[in-house]
């Protein structure tokens, strides 16, 4: 027996959106018929590529992009009907900021919440809340252009939380951070997470789709290819260990093409490699790495490093889609 209706906030079924064709472009597809569902307090991720179709499908179910087909129910509620009623409901952090800088933080929450038409009585209860659950009460008073990248962030995301949403939508939420801003912001929203709140959020970072999301739906040129939960995809799609190789320059191609054609280059099956050179190494897939690097030395290869490691989701979207995560 599948969830109850009220425990499923998003249905898509064949959804789709086509941009008509312009003087200066063709006809585009973003979302290609997918279907999918989220469930309350879940965590998902759409996982791909800039260009994949994960920012146009969040514009659909925030109800700020009209689909071209299929059916969407948000919150229970169709987007072309109830676009005003799903908005009130929804938390969204968009990929650019949209602060008014010049205002300072707690402003910002302020005006945010009278968007909503919540009472000032409760703006300011709410705001002292979200100022420290963003750590962000000893900068209530600063001008918002004082504050660094990740303090920004985190305001955005403690902003859309004012009028306590049902879900909360984040599109790229780390894009351009350093890597302690991102770690910041991660805790940030794990801690959401534990609270039980819904979270769908878009991503092209391996190591945040498994940091904080439950399920995961890899998307291609506007099509869902895998889902499943990060474990549950590394399982399926890749081998238990991964060689990574790096060759001298000038013999690197030569040498990635003669793997790819050798034995090891089958097809990732526990009897076998999958042999996958990029432009800096070349990936052997295999059940057995330190085994996959004998047979190299075998064939006279002479790599200049050498590295097993465990299979990632990178990996993962590798496979399904040939390109890298940050392509």
């Amino acid at each position: 027996m599948g969830p109850a209706d009220d425990e499923i906030l998003v249905r898509a079924v064949g959804l789709t959106k086509t941009y008509p064709a312009r003087a200066d472009l063709p006809e585009f597809q973003a979302v290609d018929g997918i279907d999918f569902e989220l469930r309350r307090g879940e965590a998902v991720g759409f996982l791909g590529p800039n260009g994949a179709g994960k920012s146009t499908t969040m514009r659909m179910i925030a109800a700020t992009s009209p689909r071209s087909a299929g059916t969407l129910r948000v919150l229970g509620l169709d987007p072309d009907t109830h676009g005003s009623a799903i908005r009130a409901r929804l938390g969204v952090v968009p990929q650019d900021d949209a602060l008014d800088r010049e205002l300072t933080v707690r402003e910002n929450l302020y005006i945010y919440g009278r968007y909503f038409r919540l009472k000032r009585s409760t703006i300011r209860s709410r705001s002292g809340e979200l100022l420290d659950f963003a750590q962000l009460r000893d900068k209530a008073d600063s001008p918002v252009e004082t504050l660094s990248g990740g303090m920004r962030r985190r305001l955005t995301i403690a902003r859309s939380l004012i009028n306590t949403p049902d879900m909360v939508l984040l599109d790229e939420p780390t894009t351009g951070l350093d890597p302690q801003a991102r770690h910041v912001l991660w805790d940030r929203l794990y801690r959401l997470k534990q609270e039980g709140v819904t979270l769908l959020l878009t991503t092209h970072y391996m190591d945040e789709a498994e940091q904080l999301c439950d399920r995961l739906m890899v998307i291609d040129h506007g099509r869902i290819v895998a889902q499943g939960s990060p474990r549950e995809l590394i399982g399926t799609h890749a081998t238990r260990e991964v060689l990574e190789l790096r060759f001298p320059l000038e013999v690197a191609e030569a040498a990635g093409a003669k793997l790819r054609h050798s034995a090891l280059g089958g097809d990732g099956s526990d009897n076998g490699a999958r042999v996958e050179p990029l432009p800096d190494r070349v990936l052997v897939y295999a059940a057995d790495g330190e085994a996959a690097l004998a047979a190299v030395h075998g064939m006279g290869l002479v790599p200049l490093t050498a590295l097993v490691r465990r299979a990632t989701l990178e990996d993962v979207f590798l496979k399904l889609t040939g390109r890298s995560l940050i392509d």
